[in-house]
């Protein structure tokens, strides 16, 4: 899908996508890294609303910009949900189909948060925000993922998820079933209930949406600072991002590589779960180096278009710039 890869940058623009469950970021950039447009449209889920529709609410967030894409536009399409390859040649027909850009590049998202704080187009990412996933790119271009399709292909951590084991151990606290935790009175709290019982079925009831579940992440965080309970999960949490991390940079035999850590959990810099992540790696890679992600997503997926054009560093550097808060 890269026919004109290889024509001089000055003929061209990226159109820029970080489609994320939540919400989906789209940028317009010319050739010398100014942005020309930028908007937001609802999350990317093709998995729950197929690719069709979810690459036709795309379509509207585009066109939504105002603006017509200039002829020869590139699209970097970093998406949730292109967990496959089978889900990256589907969404990529998509929106071509559409007429999204002349050429396209779909891609997991979580290749747009290793390109937005890597130094280098190449590196390792891990993501936990709304789930969990990691991915990396060797200097020589091989790359190296997981499927990231939950518990199925053993994934464990992600906001909801996270929230899930808060309420787990805080529900077990009540009825005697596990050890006593300040995880139950804090969960409880949080929605404004009695007791986390009360929480559970309020969302197995439909009246607290189950996507609430990741704001008990800050909750967990904070208990874990003197709760033996709420410290066990976070530990784990911190095995897993390590263990993410490091197998994708032994795949790739990558030493000096930056390790980016993205997503709403780890961009939000927690000291202690920080500490704790960089304590790990500098037990098994101690030449990698941590970079905790402090731009958004959307710049990863305008550097990645504009390495497809050919575009220089000083482009890179503006659109950065301009993208970033």
């Amino acid at each position: 899908m890269s026919a004109l890869a290889g024509e001089p940058s000055a003929q061209r623009a990226v159109l820029a996508v970080d489609g994320g469950n939540s919400k989906t970021d789209i940028a317009l950039v010319s050739a010398d890294g100014t942005v020309l447009a930028r908007g937001r449209g609802p999350g990317f889920t093709p998995h729950s609303i197929g690719p069709r529709a979810a690459v036709d609410t795309l379509a509207r967030a585009v066109a939504d910009l105002g603006v017509p894409l200039p002829p020869g536009t590139h699209t970097a399409a970093c998406l949730a949900g292109a967990d496959l390859a089978a889900d990256e040649l589907t969404l990529t027909s998509e929106l071509l189909r559409r007429g999204v850009g002349a050429t396209v590049k779909v891609v997991n998202d979580t290749f747009a948060v290793l390109r937005a704080g890597a130094s280098r187009p190449w590196g390792v990412a891990v993501v936990c925000g709304a789930g969990v996933n990691a991915a990396g790119i060797a200097p020589d271009g091989r790359t190296a993922r997981f499927p990231s399709l939950g518990r199925l292909t053993g994934d464990w951590g992600g906001g909801e998820h996270l929230g899930e084991e808060v309420l787990w151990h805080a529900v077990r606290a009540e009825d005697g079933r596990g050890p006593g935790t300040d995880l139950a009175a804090a969960a409880a709290a949080h929605f404004g209930r009695d007791r986390a019982t009360d929480v559970a079925i309020a969302i197995h009831c439909g009246r607290i949406p189950r996507l609430e579940l990741h704001g008990l992440v800050p909750v967990l965080l904070a208990t874990a600072e003197y709760d033996a309970v709420a410290a066990a999960i976070v530990e784990r949490l911190t095995e897993e991002i390590h263990a993410l991390g490091s197998v994708i940079l032994d795949r790739l035999g990558l030493v000096e590589a930056e390790v980016v850590l993205g997503g709403g959990i780890l961009a939000a810099g927690h000291r202690a779960l920080t500490a704790a992540i960089r304590a790990r790696y500098a037990a098994t890679h101690p030449r990698a180096t941590l970079v905790v992600l402090d731009v958004p997503p959307i710049v990863g997926a305008a550097r990645l278009g504009l390495d497809h054009i050919g575009a220089d560093d000083a482009a890179h550097a503006r659109t950065t710039r301009l993208l970033s808060p």
